[in-house]
C-alpha cells in the first residue's frame, strides 16, 4: 500500500477512515483480505488508535468483519447483496429522476448531457479514471436535481458499497461504451420530457450495470 501521510491532527481521524473505506470500495484492499493495524498505521503514517476507530467504524458498515484470533478481514463479494443494492437503487433513481423532471427538465437534460459529453470525451483519450469520476457525477446530478437531500444521501451510500463490486468492471472499456450509451438513451429521453422513456431508460441501464457485474464477479468468485 502507499504510504499516506496525515499532517492535519484535528482531521486525522477522520481522514484514516475515508483513506481506508476508499481503498476498500476501489477494490485496492481485495475481499477477503486481512486488515492488520500496525501494519496499516505505518502506512499511513499515524498512531494506531485512529486505525482502531476506522476499523470498528467500517465493521459497523459491514465492509469489513471481525474475526476472533485472526482481527479484521474485508467482507466478500456478496451476489444477493449486489442484487439488492440495484434494486433499491433502481427504486431510488426512478424517483429522482421523476422528481428532476419536475423540477426543472431543461437544466437536467443540459447538466447531464455536459456529463455525458465529458464521459465520451474521456473514453477517447482513455482516461478511464476521468470518466468513473463523471459516470458517478451523472447520477449524482439527476440526485441533487430531485431537490431531496435525503435522496440524494442515500443514493451516494448505495452506489460507494457498489463500487467494490464495479471497480474491476468499469475500467473494460467496452462496458465503459456500454454505459455511456445508457446514459445517452436516459438523457434522450429527458430532452424529449417523457418521463416514462426516461424512467425506463435508466431502469435498464442499472440492470444491465448489475449483469455486466455478476458476470465479473461469477467469473472471478464462485459462489
Amino acid at each position: 500500500m502507499a504510504r499516506f501521510i496525515i499532517k492535519d491532527n484535528e482531521t486525522i481521524r477522520k481522514k484514516v477512515y475515508h483513506h481506508i473505506r476508499e481503498k476498500i470500495l476501489n477494490g485496492e484492499i481485495a475481499p477477503g483480505e486481512r486488515l492488520i493495524e500496525t501494519r496499516l498505521a505505518h502506512d499511513i503514517g499515524t498512531s494506531r488508535t485512529p486505525v482502531r476507530e476506522a476499523l470498528h467504524s467500517l465493521e459497523l458498515e459491514k465492509l469489513i468483519k471481525s474475526i476472533p484470533r485472526v482481527g479484521y478481514i474485508v467482507e466478500g463479494m456478496d451476489v444477493h447483496e449486489l442484487e439488492q443494492i440495484c434494486e433499491i437503487r433502481s427504486v431510488i433513481e426512478a424517483l429522482a429522476t421523476r422528481w428532476a423532471m419536475e423540477k426543472s427538465n431543461k437544466k437536467l437534460a443540459k447538466s447531464l448531457m455536459k456529463n455525458v459529453e465529458k464521459q465520451e470525451k474521456a473514453l477517447s483519450k482513455n482516461r478511464l479514471q476521468e470518466y468513473i469520476e463523471l459516470d458517478a457525477q451523472f447520477h449524482d446530478i439527476i440526485a441533487k436535481l430531485s431537490g431531496s437531500d435525503r435522496l440524494l444521501e442515500l443514493d451516494q451510500t448505495l452506489r460507494r458499497h457498489m463500487l467494490r463490486y464495479r471497480a474491476h468492471v468499469v475500467y473494460a472499456i467496452d462496458t465503459a461504451i456500454r454505459s455511456v450509451e445508457g446514459h445517452r438513451r436516459i438523457v434522450n429521453a429527458i430532452e424529449e420530457g417523457n418521463t416514462n422513456k426516461a424512467i425506463e431508460a435508466l431502469q435498464y441501464h442499472l440492470q444491465q450495470s448489475k449483469e455486466d457485474i455478476l458476470q465479473y464477479v461469477l467469473s472471478e468468485h464462485p459462489q
